[in-house]
C-alpha cells in the first residue's frame, strides 16, 4: 500500500506543485511590472498593424487581431468550463465586454489607418478624465478636464479639417476605450470569474461579434501566409499580451495608482509611433500630448472599492496556488 502511493506521488503531487508554483512566481512580480508590459504592447501591436495595412484592409486586420486572440486564451484557459454554470448576468457582463472589444478594436484600427497613432491615443483618454470629473467633483478634476480638453483641441484643429472620418473614430474608440475599463474592472472582481478565464470567454465572443464586420475583409488574407502569420502576431502583441496585463495589474493595483499609470499610455504611443512607424510629431502634436498626459495624471477617481477589491484579488490568488 505505502508502495502504491509513493509510486503515484511524483504523478498526482507534480501538477499541484507547478501550479502552486507558477502562482507565487507572477504574485512576486510587482503589479508595476505587469503594467509596463501592457504600456508597451498596447500600442506596439497596433503599430504593427499599421504597417500589415499595406495587405489587409484594418477592418480585416481587426478580425485576424480578435480572433487570433480567441484562439489563444480558448486553449490556454479552455474558459466554457467554468461557464457552465454561469448566471444571467454573468453573461450579460461578458456579451457586453465582446461587444465592446469588437467595436473598439474596429474604430481604432480604422482611425490609426487615418491619424498618428499617438494623435489617437491620446483622444482615448478624454472621456477617461471626464467621467472622473463627473464621478469626484472638485477643483483637481476640474482642472484635469480643463488640461485634457485643451490637449485634445491643439491635437484635432488642425486634423479635423483634413481626416473628420479618422478624428470620428478616434473619439468612438475613446468612448469604447472608457466602456472598457469599466467592465474589464467588473470582470477582473466578479466573484464567479477568474479574471483571466473572463477575459478568455469575452475574446471568444468577441470573435463571433468582429466577424460580421471583419469577416469578408479578412478573406482575402487567406491567400497570404504572410498577412495571416502577421494578423497571428498582432493578436497575440495586441489583444493576449496587454489584456493579461491589465487583468494581473487592474486586481492588485489602488485605482487611484492604476489611473496614474495609465497618463504614461499617450507618451509611450507617441514614442512607438516614432521609433516604429516613423511618425515624427510636430510641437503642436507634442504639446497635446502632454497636456493630456498631465490631464490623466493630475485626476482622480473614487478609491472606496480598493480595500475589497485587493481583498478579492489577494484570495484568488491564494486559490490559484492551492
Amino acid at each position: 500500500m505505502s508502495g502504491a502511493a509513493t509510486s503515484h506521488a511524483p504523478i498526482v503531487g507534480a501538477p499541484i506543485f507547478s501550479r502552486r508554483r507558477a502562482g507565487e512566481a507572477w504574485r512576486r512580480l510587482p503589479p508595476h511590472a505587469y503594467f509596463v508590459g501592457s504600456a508597451v504592447f498596447h500600442y506596439l501591436g497596433p503599430a504593427f498593424a499599421v504597417l500589415l495595412f499595406a495587405r489587409v484592409s484594418p477592418l480585416g486586420v481587426a478580425w485576424l487581431r480578435i480572433v487570433s486572440a480567441a484562439l489563444v486564451f480558448a486553449l490556454w484557459r479552455k474558459p466554457w468550463r467554468r461557464l457552465a454554470g454561469a448566471g444571467r448576468q454573468t453573461w450579460q457582463l461578458l456579451l457586453a465586454l465582446a461587444v465592446v472589444f469588437a467595436a473598439m478594436n474596429s474604430c481604432f484600427y480604422l482611425a490609426i489607418d487615418r491619424l498618428p497613432l499617438g494623435t489617437v491615443a491620446a483622444i482615448e483618454f478624454l472621456p477617461v478624465v471626464l467621467l472622473a470629473a463627473i464621478g469626484v467633483r472638485g477643483r483637481r478634476n476640474a482642472f484635469a478636464l480643463a488640461l485634457a480638453v485643451a490637449g485634445v483641441y491643439v491635437l484635432t484643429d488642425v486634423r479635423f479639417a483634413t481626416e473628420p472620418v479618422g478624428i470620428a473614430f478616434a473619439f468612438a474608440n475613446a468612448a469604447l476605450f472608457a466602456l472598457y475599463i469599466v467592465l474589464a474592472h467588473r470582470v477582473s472582481r466578479h466573484p464567479n470569474l477568474d479574471r483571466l478565464d473572463g477575459l478568455a470567454a469575452a475574446m471568444l465572443l468577441a470573435a463571433v461579434a468582429i466577424t460580421t464586420v471583419g469577416g469578408v475583409p479578412a478573406a482575402h488574407a487567406f491567400a497570404d501566409p504572410v498577412a495571416i502569420a502577421a494578423g497571428i502576431g498582432v493578436g497575440v502583441a495586441s489583444s493576449v499580451i496587454p489584456y493579461v496585463c491589465d487583468q494581473l495589474a487592474m486586481a492588485r493595483l489602488k485605482r487611484a495608482t492604476y489611473s496614474l499609470m495609465v497618463a504614461l499610455l499617450p507618451a509611450t504611443a507617441t514614442v512607438i509611433g516614432v521609433l516604429v512607424l516613423t511618425q515624427v510629431p510636430t510641437l503642436w502634436d507634442l504639446a497635446g500630448v502632454c497636456l493630456i498626459v498631465a490631464a490623466v495624471a493630475v485626476h482622480r477617481e473614487h478609491e472606496a472599492d480598493d480595500v475589497s477589491r485587493r481583498t478579492e484579488g489577494a484570495r484568488r490568488d491564494e486559490a490559484a496556488a492551492a
